[in-house]
């Protein structure tokens, strides 16, 4: 998927105008999945100032290191409305960007600046009020175009073929980490330029969500979460969990998985513009509260993907802003059993005019493999 610069300098137009509609003289925004979005350019987020200077009104710059100039004049940013403008050592980069911006009375940062780096800013602006700049980024990155729905349904693909090969390793006899190292593998050569993580939680560990694949020897009859996502080389994330049976299921295992199949299916089914963020999570919560595993549900339905793998929207009681096309998120109910096992069922969606799609599209229903 290749994004040319018509769209960053269509996303810096609208996060300009976004910006002044909001009252913030300027954005100020260093490496991380923002300035990727802007620029394309994926900066190293060094001690060193990299930082795109973008007013409400007036040139946009981006401000470099000398010795970065030549990846940033390699990056999609060199093609871009804006001027690249490098800092040699001996000058200060921070008050360099603060005489950008004469006068500025509210600057937005972006949500995930080093705090090293905001402090240095309020000091060289000491009049200018700080703002997040997610107030205006998340609102425009959380509605995807058509082609960001491409990069997602081909990194979707992507990590379904990784779980299509799951039986090539897990079995008995191999620990989880040895597990993992398998499926990071695959991970790259299955279309992604790295895998950003890989849970393998067996037996018992299901019950933690966020279980690191350890030294546990995986046996018959455990129950194994494997959760598992990369970025592609277009720079968007994949996102999918399964859960996997080693021979005859645990006591009760199978009963409780089927309710989470028709949990997962009851929320994706509810998704369509115009209804709540939270009541996805409310209509998969109840099916499980009703089969009596709401309290093992200890975690949201689900969060927004993108450029980041855990990005605005976020699923969770309490946001009741509506869904709208264009927005993408993982559906992924589960229930965690503490000393017992745990299961969830992941799937990344995105919102379209009418309903909803599926960018994953393994099978869901319990898997079963006989070592």
């Amino acid at each position: 998927m290749d994004f040319g610069p018509a769209v960053f300098d269509d996303r810096l137009a609208r996060t300009r105008a976004a910006a002044r509609a909001a009252g913030i003289d300027a954005l100020l925004v260093t490496p991380g999945s923002d300035l990727r979005y802007l620029t394309g350019y994926d900066a190293l987020p060094l001690e060193r100032l990299t930082c795109l200077v973008l007013p409400a009104d007036g040139p946009t710059r981006l401000v470099v290191p000398a010795l970065e100039r030549p990846a940033a004049l390699e990056s999609p940013a060199s093609q871009l409305d804006l001027e690249i403008r490098d800092w040699p050592e001996t000058e200060d980069p921070v008050e360099l960007v603060a005489s950008m911006l004469p006068g500025a009375r509210r600057v937005g940062l972006n949500d995930h600046m080093w705090a090293e780096k905001v402090l240095r800013f309020r000091s060289a602006m000491p009049d200018a009020e700080q703002v997040l700049a997610g107030e205006v980024l998340s609102e425009l990155r959380m509605r995807k175009d058509a082609a960001e729905v491409d990069a997602l349904r081909e990194a979707g693909q992507a990590i379904d073929r990784v779980h299509a090969r799951i039986s090539e390793w897990l079995r008995p006899g191999r620990t989880e980490a040895e597990v993992g190292r398998d499926i990071a593998e695959a991970i790259v050569a299955e279309g992604h330029v790295r895998a950003d993580f890989v849970i393998v939680a067996s037996g018992p560990n299901g019950a933690s969500p966020h279980h690191e694949a350890g030294e546990r020897v995986i046996e018959r009859g455990d129950a194994v979460v494997i959760d598992i996502g990369g970025t592609t080389a277009a720079g968007y994330c994949s996102d999918e969990t399964r859960t996997y049976v080693i021979g005859e299921p645990p006591d009760g295992f199978a009963e409780r998985y089927d309710v989470l199949v028709r949990a997962q299916e009851a929320a994706v089914e509810h998704v369509r513009p115009g209804v709540s963020t939270e009541s996805v999570d409310t209509v998969a919560r109840d099916v499980l509260t009703d089969a009596g595993l709401g309290e093992y549900f200890i975690h949201r339905i689900g969060h927004g993907i993108g450029m980041d793998t855990h990005e605005a929207p976020y699923l969770v009681d309490g946001n009741t802003s509506p869904m709208e096309p264009g927005m993408t998120f993982s559906i992924e109910p589960g229930f965690y059993i503490p000393g017992q096992y745990g299961a969830r069922i992941e799937d990344i969606v995105a919102v379209t005019d009418t309903g909803v799609e599926r960018l994953n599209t393994r099978p869901r229903e319990m898997t079963v493999l006989h070592a």
